[in-house]
């Protein structure tokens, strides 16, 4: 009777070739370009579904935070975008650009300092 030897693969204990924290930030910058894009918004927040579930404490955090400024943002802009047409959406607009800049801008600072978000669940800042 063989004895079954343990089967490593090759890419099993390798370092990942970009840190968590980098993606994090590379999530953020993203999120900023989506101002003026859109499409790079969409693809930060697939980089955070992505990774979230492998991260360390500090970027899961991150991850967390960014994954939920995308779609409770997409949310404000889905009810602002139509309410523009009787005036009503543009406070709602204006409101969702001042919180996705503060959201984008306290996790960014808050990742280059390595800490995580305090309530990544919020609605509002964190």
């Amino acid at each position: 009777m063989a004895t079954e030897a343990a089967i490593t693969l090759p890419y099993e204990n390798q370092r990942p070739v970009v840190s968590h924290d980098s993606l994090a930030v590379v999530v953020y910058v993203l999120y900023g370009v989506g101002y003026f894009t859109g499409i790079s918004a969409l693809i930060g927040v697939i980089i955070a579904h992505v990774k979230i579930d492998d991260a360390d404490p500090v970027p899961r955090s991150h991850y967390q935070f960014q994954i939920r400024t995308f779609w409770i943002g997409l949310a404000y802009l889905a009810v602002a975008i139509p309410l523009c047409t009787v005036l009503i959406g543009f406070p709602i607009f204006a409101w969702w650009f001042v919180w996705s800049v503060v959201r984008v801008v306290k996790g960014s600072l808050l990742l280059i300092e390595h800490k995580p978000i305090a309530n990544p669940k919020s609605w509002l800042f964190g």
